[in-house]
Parts: C-alpha cells; sequence; structure tokens
C-alpha cells in the first residue's frame, strides 16, 4: 500500500497523465530539447541525407506526441538508410510501425512490422506488435497465431497472454479470456503492469467493476501513471464504478491519502465539487500531505460552486507556497472574473501567461476577460490565433464567432466562423464537437435539436455533463421545456457546477435563456444539497 514516501511521486504522475497533450508540448519547448532540435536541423541542412539523424529526431517528435513530423522524418531515414545496414532498417521499421498505429493505420503498421520481423526474425517486439495490428484490423485468426508464436517462445510473456485474452473474447470466450489474465496476473503478481493489462480485458468484458480495482491495485503497487490514465478513462464512461472502488479502497485504508486524492481529482473531473472538497478537506485537515496542487483544487471547487472567497483564499494559499505554477494565476484570473473584477483578473492572467506563454487555456481566459473589458477587437484576435494553433478545437471557432456576434455586432461576420465548426475533422456525433451549437447558429434548427436529442440518448451520462451541454443547446434554440427536463437530469445526477448554471455567458453555450424563467430558481432550489 501507499506510504508517505511515495506520496509525492503518486500525486506527480497522477499530475502529468491528465495534462498528456500540455505536457507534450513543453517537452518540445524545454530548453534542453530545443537545443538538441536545433543541432538536428543543422546537420541536416549540413548532409540532407543523414539518416541516423532523421531517425534520432523521429523519435524525439515521436516521444512528444508528434506524429505527423515524426512519420516524415522516419520516412526520409528509410529513404537513405543503406539496404545493408539491417539493424537502422529493423529500427526505422518498427518506429514507423508504432507511428502507424497510434495514428491508426493499422494496415500500415502491419506491413512496417512484417518487414521489421524480416529483418529481424527473432525480435519479440516487433512479433508482439505485428500481432496487436492484426488485431486491429480484425485479422483474429493471425493475431491469434502471433500471438501464440510469443507464447511458444516464452511460456510466461504476460504481452501474449493478454493478446490471446482479447482475441479469446472477440470469439466470445469470455471464461478463456478471464483464464489468460487470470493466468497472467499469477505469474506477475507484483507487477503493476500486468493488472493494467488485465484492466483492459476486464473492460472488454463489460466488468468495469473489476477494471477499476485492478488499476486500484497497479497505483498501490507502485503508483503507476498509466493506471492513473486508465483510471480516468473509465471514469469517463462509468464515474459511479470509479467512484465506488475508490470509495472502497478509502475504507480499506482510510490513512492513505493518495485515494482520497484520487478520488477527490476524479470528482472534480466530473463536476462533484462537494465530494471533491471533501476528500481535499480530509488530506489538509489530518496532515495527510501538504501540496500546493491541493489548494489550487480546492480553490477551482470553490470557484465552481460560485464561493469566490473561499476559493480566492485557496488559491492564494497555493500561489504563495508555489509561486512559478501559472496554473494557479489562471485560477486566480478566473475566479476574479466570475466576480467582475475585469482588471485584477487581466493581471492574473498576465503573470500565468509570463509562467505558462503557450498555454491554450491561459490565453482563453485572456481572450475572455478583454470580452468583459468590452475589448472586442483584442478578444476576437486572441481567439483567432487560437484557431491556428490548435485548429481542431471547436471552442475557439465558438469564442470567436461569439465575440464577432455579440461583441462586434457582426453577425454575418461570425456565420462562416461557425460553418467552420462544420467542416472540422471530428466525429459529429461526439458530444465534444459541439456540432450541434454550430448547426444552430447557422439557422440549422431542427438539425441542432436531433443533435441534442442524440448526445442525451445515445451516450451513458454517468456524471450528468451531456445533459447539461444538451441543456445549453436547447436554451439556446427555445426548446424550454426540453431545456429543464435536461438540466434536473444534470441536477439529479450531481453535476454541481453552480458557476455554469447560474453565472457562465460565454459563446452562447450556456444556461442564460432560461435564468430569467420563474422554474430556474425554483429547479435550483429543489437541488440545493448537491452544491452543499
Amino acid at each position: 500500500m501507499f506510504k508517505l514516501t511515495n506520496f509525492r511521486n503518486a500525486i506527480v504522475a497522477l499530475i502529468a497523465c491528465t495534462g498528456i497533450a500540455a505536457s507534450a508540448q513543453k517537452g518540445l519547448s524545454d530548453p534542453m530539447t530545443k537545443a538538441m532540435m536545433e543541432v538536428y536541423e543543422q546537420e541536416l541542412t549540413a548532409n540532407p541525407k543523414a539518416y541516423d539523424i532523421y531517425f534520432r529526431r523521429a523519435n524525439e517528435y515521436y516521444k512528444f506526441d508528434q506524429y505527423l513530423r515524426a512519420l516524415s522524418d522516419v520516412d526520409n531515414a528509410i529513404k537513405y538508410t543503406p539496404a545493408e545496414d539491417t539493424d537502422m532498417l529493423f529500427q526505422c521499421h518498427s518506429l514507423r510501425g508504432e507511428i502507424y498505429q497510434m495514428l491508426g493505420k493499422h494496415a500500415d503498421a502491419l506491413t512496417d512490422f512484417t518487414e521489421a520481423l524480416r529483418l529481424d526474425p527473432t525480435s519479440f517486439m516487433a512479433l508482439y506488435q505485428k500481432g496487436n495490428s492484426e488485431y486491429e484490423l480484425g485479422n483474429y485468426a493471425d493475431a491469434k497465431n502471433s500471438y501464440n508464436r510469443l507464447r511458444a517462445s516464452n511460456g510466461r510473456s504476460a504481452e501474449a497472454l493478454t493478446g490471446l485474452a482479447r482475441v479469446a473474447v472477440k470469439e466470445n470466450n469470455l471464461g478463456l479470456a478471464s483464464q489468460y489474465m487470470d493466468d497472467a496476473v499469477s505469474m506477475m503478481p507484483t507487477d503493476s503492469d500486468i493488472y493494467v493489462r488485465r484492466s483492459s480485458v476486464r473492460r472488454m468484458l463489460g466488468n468495469n467493476t473489476g477494471a477499476v480495482e485492478d488499476l486500484i491495485m497497479a497505483i498501490s503497487i507502485d503508483s503507476n501513471a498509466k493506471a492513473f490514465q486508465e483510471l480516468i478513462n473509465v471514469s469517463n464512461q462509468d464515474y459511479p464504478a470509479v467512484i465506488t472502488a475508490l470509495s472502497n479502497a478509502v475504507h480499506q485504508a482510510p490513512e492513505q491519502g493518495m485515494f482520497y486524492y484520487i478520488r477527490g481529482v476524479i470528482a472534480q473531473a466530473h463536476n462533484h465539487y462537494p465530494s471533491a472538497i471533501a476528500d481535499y478537506r480530509k488530506i489538509i485537515d489530518e496532515n495527510l500531505y501538504n501540496y500546493a496542487g491541493i489548494y489550487a483544487s480546492l480553490g477551482e471547487c470553490y470557484y465552481a460552486l460560485c464561493d469566490f472567497e473561499q476559493a480566492l483564499e485557496n488559491v492564494n494559499q497555493a500561489i504563495g507556497m508555489s509561486s512559478d505554477n501559472g496554473e494557479y494565476f489562471l485560477a486566480l484570473a478566473r475566479i476574479y472574473r466570475a466576480q467582475g473584477r475585469n482588471d485584477d483578473a487581466m493581471r492574473a492572467i498576465d503573470s500565468a501567461l509570463e509562467k505558462i506563454p503557450g498555454s491554450a487555456a491561459a490565453r482563453a481566459e485572456q481572450g475572455k476577460i478583454l470580452f468583459s473589458q468590452k475589448k472586442y477587437d483584442e478578444a476576437s484576435g486572441i481567439f483567432g490565433e487560437l484557431t491556428i494553433d490548435n485548429p481542431n478545437d471547436p471552442m475557439n471557432y465558438m469564442l470567436r464567432a461569439w465575440v464577432i456576434a455579440d461583441g462586434l455586432g457582426k453577425s454575418g461576420n461570425a456565420l462562416p466562423i461557425y460553418k467552420r465548426v462544420l467542416e472540422l475533422d471530428m466525429d459529429p456525433d461526439k458530444p465534444a464537437s459541439l456540432h450541434g451549437f454550430a448547426l444552430l447558429f447557422t439557422g440549422k434548427h431542427a438539425e441542432a435539436i436531433k443533435w441534442a436529442d442524440m448526445i442525451v440518448r445515445d451516450n451513458n451520462d454517468t456524471d450528468g455533463s451531456i445533459n447539461y451541454l444538451a441543456a445549453c443547446l436547447y436554451a439556446q434554440a427555445e426548446e424550454t421545456d426540453k431545456a429543464f427536463d435536461c438540466l434536473e437530469t444534470a441536477l439529479n445526477k450531481g453535476y454541481s457546477n453552480k458557476y455554469q448554471y447560474t453565472i457562465c455567458d460565454d459563446a452562447r453555450i450556456n444556461l442564460s435563456p432560461l435564468r430569467k424563467d420563474k422554474r430556474f430558481t425554483t429547479t435550483l432550489a429543489n437541488y440545493s444539497y448537491i452544491f452543499e
């Protein structure tokens, strides 16, 4: 179980896995990494056929999730590597196969892993990845053959057993799938990764409770960062299962602060703020750990509950403990803006951007503050830059169109920006696509309503967030009865973001049209207990 000595490491791991994209960007802008990449660029300028440099740079890009850049470089590495350098070609094809896997191009990945195996028939990893690519392509017989070859070469291969278990699920041999994974765990009972793997198979079997228990075991063994991320992923699909399992862990080990922290983080991420506050306060009040981020998290929770004095007290406490953390100043800016203290908010966001200049979240907040200050041209410029820097984030377009339409009063100019949302390379059926709002604001009212109906019908809304989003769309579409139905469902599921319910006016993705209706105050009052 957890000890205080590894508690800090576990917290760092959890923070890291909840901000993967941000950490990747930070990695590329790290001074040492930048210097190394500049050296690579200089060497390639001097020798454009330096295949080893292309390969090294491809690895760096891959490490920081820059898959298209990595692919370009490894293509060049393969192009220029002499045929007799089979070791380099093996490494290049293996890397390109992994890149294709990350890009979802499993047929291309299979081609590369097959070539890697031709170059080195003894490679365990190439055979394993070949099996994984066959599995992703639905070639289950071929995948089973690859995994069995792995098992024949190493009878204690957890990778082989995991692969065979996944195939067994697809073949509807559920008992066999469970047996494979139980055997793998029996062989490696102190290896946290094997519990993560069994968790993935248990999720395939529909056993979310067992999956979460495995992830908690992995975290208990060595603060496994992948287990943290998977726990967050499961919570997005089955929030009650995760909270129940974490509560069981807390009950069994009431002095282990890590479990309170994880439960608090997940509750906060799902807009269940009183529960999160209770866990954070437990850590602080019982001196289980003293960490600036816990105070910042408390501040964010109180902000969401519109308790701005408590929010300021806790965020300022976090800043006092760690004044170089730009995220804390971002939280401070949000609180000030919610209070209408726009000048204070701007000073706070300036401090945030000094510390995290590449933060899209901080720049978006800067744009919102400028809107509140009625500096609409500047706000539009910020959101325009964000659409360029993050072209597949629909919220950036929604924010810019909002500024142009509602701030500058140029609805006609906003129309093509809303249409751009409809053209993004995203699944339009996903709530995060905001597709329905773009439909609504381009005059396609009936299609927008169908979208809202669909996201409520086709998604398992375990925390109320989807019903909240649908309520916003219905409200903006003047479908008031439907909006109140979804609002009540969100409240009933414990979605306790009072700021969003009562104050938020951003981007026309909000409930502001409902706030004038007498039913609004009554409905919130009926669920007042979820805010306490």
